[in-house]
């Protein structure tokens, strides 16, 4: 059975200590905007490794970090414990970005397909959440315009099984106070200049793995 220890000592494993030198499928939304959307959401002066109006905890902003042999590049791996998104590259190490992850049972560990990107995209709230929380999400039914408020932000990474949508999304937040924390209806969430710059980065076709949560972990006597 695995156990919480063991999850933490593998999970410790695949990733080590940073290296000293920094380094909903609907329609797009108008490309007109992107750009002025970009500039809105990303502070002056950004420099990935220091940039932090957010008040991130120093941890959560971008770091390059050394990896273990084995891993995949271009794969992405979410540790859901840690609230980390690794993007494994060619030289064996890899680019690690705070997160935030689904509350409660709405995360869902497992192996995914990125099978499309879109910068900006528009939302539309799933029905199980317009069943679950029609306050919050039945005026958003049809569709939310892309912009700097909508739900996925900036980017959007989807996730699928197969050709099957799974409605589970990598995706920027407008809510950048949430990144290491349990927020979303059962997505990763990122600070927007964040996935920015991992967007350009992941190929359509990469895999995606999400590791278990603290919650999903069985703890032994």
């Amino acid at each position: 059975m695995l156990t919480r220890r063991h999850f933490l000592i593998t999970s410790a494993a695949l990733f080590s200590a940073p290296l000293a030198t920094p380094v909903s499928a609907a329609p797009i939304s108008d490309r007109s905007k992107w750009n002025s959307w970009d500039r809105q959401v990303t502070p002056a002066n950004y420099d990935p490794a220091t940039s932090n109006p957010w008040g991130l905890h120093a941890r959560f902003l971008p770091q390059r970090v050394k990896a273990n042999d084995g891993l995949t590049p271009g794969d992405i791996h979410v540790d859901a414990v840690a609230r980390y998104l690794y993007h494994i590259q060619n030289d064996g190490t890899a680019m690690r970005y705070g997160v935030a992850i689904a509350k409660g049972n709405l995360y869902e560990p497992g192996t995914y397909t990125i099978r499309r990107k879109t910068k900006w995209p528009t939302w539309t709230p799933t029905a199980q959440m317009i069943k679950r929380e029609p306050a919050v999400y039945k005026q958003h039914e049809n569709g939310m315009n892309g912009g700097p408020s909508n739900p996925l932000g900036s980017r959007a990474f989807y996730l699928y099984v197969g050709n099957r949508d799974t409605y589970l999304r990598i995706h920027g937040s407008p809510a950048p106070s949430s990144i290491g924390g349990r927020a979303s209806s059962g997505c990763v969430r990122m600070v927007m200049p964040h996935i920015n710059d991992l967007y350009e980065h992941v190929a359509t076709g990469s895999t995606a793995v999400l590791h278990p949560p603290e919650d999903a972990v069985t703890a032994t006597t």
